[in-house]
C-alpha cells in the first residue's frame, strides 16, 4: 500500500505519527509512504520545465516500488495507492493519467473532493505573479537559487492575496473556483481532462475504486475559524431550494451548521458520488463509504481529516488525541483498518459496489457500522443539475 499524504498541495509531511505505518507492518502490509514538492516547486508552471512536478514525484516512487519492493516482501502486481484530501485528489489525477498506467491496481480516495484542476493559462499567471514578487524570471532555473525562506514567504502573501481579492481577471477561473493558487494543472501532458472526465471515459476502468468523505467535512474550516458562529446561509450563494431543504432537515440548527452542511456536500461528497458514477459508467466497479463518527474536540463533529487516525490505528498515539479526544472507540479504527487491508488484498470490501440503483454507502460509526441505501437521498438530488 502507498500513502500519499493531503496538506492542500502546500503542506505535510510522509512522517507524520498519525501516518505510522506500524500497524499496516504488524498486519502484513508493507507500507510505502512518499514525499513530493509542494506548492510553487511541485506545481508552477514553467516554460523550460515539465509541469505538475509534484505529481512526477509520486510517479517517480510508484515506478520504484515495481522495481523494488519485492525485495521488501511486497508485490509488485498488487499495488493500492490511497490518500486523503490533497493526497486523494492526487490518487484521482494519477488514475486519470496514461503515464501511470501499469502502476496501480486498487485506488483509495479519502475526501478528495472536487479535484482542484487549473488550467495551462491560469497556472501561468500564478507563476507569473508569484515570479514578480521574487523579482526574478517565471523559469524554473531562475526559481533554483531563490532562497527557501523567501520563496515560502511570497508563496504566502499570494495566497493571502487570492483569498482577499479572488479576482478572475488576476487569477484566472479556474484558481478563484478552486480557491487554490497551486494544485495539478491540465498541462496536456501528464493531465490532458479533469480526473473524472477522465475516469468516465475509461481511465482506470479496470482500477476497484474504495472512495468516500467525512459526515461533516466542512467544520474543520469554519468552526476553528469562528465562521459558522457567524455564518448567515443566504450569503453561501446556493440555490433557495436547497438552503431550505437542508435547513427543514436539520430542525434547530444553527445558520453556520447547515452552512457547513452544504459546503460538506458540494465541495466533498458529491465530487465523490459522480467519481464513482464516472466509473460505474466506464465498466469499473467502486465503494463508497462515509466516516460519521464524531469528535467531542470544539465542535469539529465528523470533520476533515477525522477518520486518519482510524484507518492507520493510530488512534492511541498524542498526536491523534488533539483530534480524536481522549476515548476515541477502538473498535471502529479496527473496523477501518481491517476494511482498507481487505480492499488492498481483495479489491473490494465486504459491502457491494455502488449503483445508481441503490446507492449503497458503509458508514463508519460508532457503536454501529452500517450499510445505508442512498443516505439523504433527498440532498444528494438536489445536486444532479449543479454537480
Amino acid at each position: 500500500m502507498v500513502w500519499i499524504h493531503g496538506g492542500a498541495f502546500l503542506h505535510g509531511s510522509a512522517a507524520m505519527p498519525l501516518y505510522d505505518g506500524t500497524a499496516f507492518a504488524r498486519d502484513g502490509v508493507v507500507l510505502v509512504s512518499l514525499n513530493y514538492r509542494l506548492g510553487a516547486l511541485g506545481f508552477c508552471l514553467f516554460p523550460d520545465s515539465p509541469g505538475n512536478l509534484g505529481l512526477h514525484d509520486q510517479l517517480a516512487a510508484l515506478r520504484w516500488v515495481q522495481r523494488n519492493i519485492a525485495a521488501f516482501g511486497g508485490d509488485p502486481s498488487q499495488v493500492t495507492i490511497f490518500g486523503q484530501s490533497s493526497g486523494g485528489a492526487s490518487v484521482a489525477a494519477l488514475l486519470s493519467s496514461p503515464a501511470a498506467r501499469g502502476l496501480i491496481g486498487r485506488a483509495i480516495m479519502q475526501s478528495a473532493g472536487a479535484t482542484p484542476l487549473l488550467t495551462a493559462a491560469d497556472a501561468r499567471l500564478v507563476t507569473a505573479d508569484l515570479a514578480a514578487r521574487l523579482n526574478v524570471a517565471p523559469t524554473a532555473a531562475a526559481f533554483t537559487d531563490i532562497d527557501a525562506e523567501a520563496l515560502l514567504a511570497a508563496q504566502q502573501a499570494l495566497i493571502g492575496d487570492l483569498s482577499r481579492h479572488p479576482d478572475p481577471a488576476r487569477w484566472g477561473r479556474s484558481v478563484v473556483a478552486s480557491g487554490m493558487a497551486f494544485g495539478p494543472v491540465l498541462d496536456g501532458q501528464l493531465l490532458t481532462a479533469p480526473p473524472t472526465e477522465a475516469i468516465g471515459a475509461g481511465a482506470g476502468r479496470d482500477i476497484p475504486l474504495l472512495v468516500g468523505s467525512t459526515l461533516e467535512e466542512h467544520r474543520l474550516f469554519l468552526v476553528p475559524t469562528g465562521h459558522a458562529d457567524a455564518a448567515a446561509v443566504a450569503q453561501a450563494g446556493w440555490g433557495r431550494r436547497i438552503v431550505d431543504t437542508y435547513a427543514a432537515n436539520r430542525l434547530g440548527a444553527s445558520p453556520g451548521d447547515v452552512w457547513a452542511a452544504i459546503c460538506t456536500d458540494a465541495y466533498f461528497r458529491l465530487p465523490a458520488v459522480r467519481l464513482a458514477e464516472a466509473h460505474l459508467h466506464a465498466g469499473g466497479a467502486s465503494h463508497l463509504y462515509e466516516f460519521a463518527w464524531r469528535t467531542s474536540t470544539d465542535r469539529l463533529g465528523a470533520c476533515h481529516a477525522l477518520e486518519l487516525p482510524f484507518v492507520f490505528d493510530t488512534t492511541a498515539y498524542s498526536a491523534a488525541q488533539p483530534l480524536v479526544g481522549s476515548h476515541p472507540p477502538r473498535a471502529l479504527a479496527t473496523r477501518m483498518h481491517t476494511t482498507w487491508i481487505h480492499f488492498a488484498r481483495h479489491g473490494h470490501p465486504d459491502w457491494p459496489s455502488y449503483n445508481p440503483n441503490t446507492r449503497p454507502v458503509m458508514t463508519f460509526d460508532h457503536p454501529t457500522c452500517q450499510l445505508i441505501i442512498d443516505p439523504r437521498g433527498d440532498e444528494r438530488a438536489l445536486w444532479d443539475s449543479i454537480i
